[in-house]
């Protein structure tokens, strides 16, 4: 069993900056993908942000290229969402997945607020 916790959202104004924390309760170098997403609000379609392999490789959504960065710091056990140039529309609560030994855990998600 693997825990996850978020940590970092919070209210800003638009074209503010937040940095999302995951950390794990296991050693990240044993992670093989650590996954952001997000979801707007209840109902809605949970949305994929970011993601990085255990080899460092990164993808994002075409809504945050530019914006937003993944990283992760293996000695932490932790991966980062750094979020710049935010928009409303990037008002969601933010959930971090990381897969362990072929199992998906995720985290309870933290809020991130943006307002016009």
């Amino acid at each position: 069993q693997v825990h996850v916790v978020e940590s970092g959202g919070g209210s800003v104004q638009a074209r503010g900056s937040l940095r999302l924390s995951c950390t794990a309760s296991v050693s990240t170098f044993s992670i093989s993908a650590i996954y952001w997403y997000r979801q707007a609000a209840q109902g809605k379609k949970r949305e994929l942000v970011a993601d990085i392999s255990s080899h460092n490789l990164t993808a994002y959504a075409d809504s945050v290229k530019g914006r937003f960065t993944i990283s992760r710091e293996n000695a932490a056990n932790t991966a980062y969402l750094q979020m710049n140039a935010l928009k409303p529309e990037d008002t969601a609560v933010d959930y971090c997945c990381v897969v362990w030994r072929g199992i998906h855990y995720w985290g309870q998600g933290t809020q991130v607020t943006v307002s016009s």
